[in-house]
């Protein structure tokens, strides 16, 4: 099984490309943190990482894709943008015929640290604890896509 996921954002789009296979260990295949220029519009920002997503699903053929829920604090505007990056997303998926899993904030980190009410810390201490990384940073839009790529491969066994 392979999964595409995502932590959403349009700033900073978390991607990771996981598998497992029965019985193995998942692995991480590909990471990173897809950032778009605040000179763009948003149109074009959503546009950059449409075509971001698009590639990923060509080059690594995912079986499905993961994406992480919402859970804002007090900026409407920024909420409302991430639900479009979403949404965006999630559009690319089925229009490719990919099933899409969503998971909350809590369901990751419960499944990553074992504990719902965890923090981004304790998701950065966890991710290279759960799988091989290479030593380099990572943003925490990108540990959180690895993490909900986790999540996914560990709820669709």
């Amino acid at each position: 099984m392979r999964v595409l996921s995502f932590d959403p954002g349009y700033e900073r789009l978390g991607v990771a490309v996981l598998e497992k296979e029965k019985g193995k260990k998942e692995i991480l295949l590909f990471s990173e943190c897809i950032r778009t220029s605040t000179k763009l519009s948003f149109a074009q920002r959503l546009a950059e990482l449409g075509k971001e997503a698009e590639t990923l699903i060509k080059k690594w053929k995912p079986d499905c894709i993961a994406i992480e829920n919402l859970y804002f604090e007090k900026n409407a505007k920024t909420a409302m943008n991430v639900s479009a990056v979403r949404g965006m997303l999630l559009y690319i998926a089925a229009s490719r015929g990919l099933p899409a899993h969503e998971y909350t904030p809590l369901q990751v980190k419960a499944a990553v640290t074992g504990y719902g009410r965890g923090s981004k810390a304790d998701i950065a201490l966890m991710v290279p604890k759960l799988l091989a990384l290479t030593p380099r940073m990572r943003l925490d839009d990108e540990l959180d896509a690895i993490a909900v790529g986790i999540t996914c491969l560990a709820s669709i066994r």
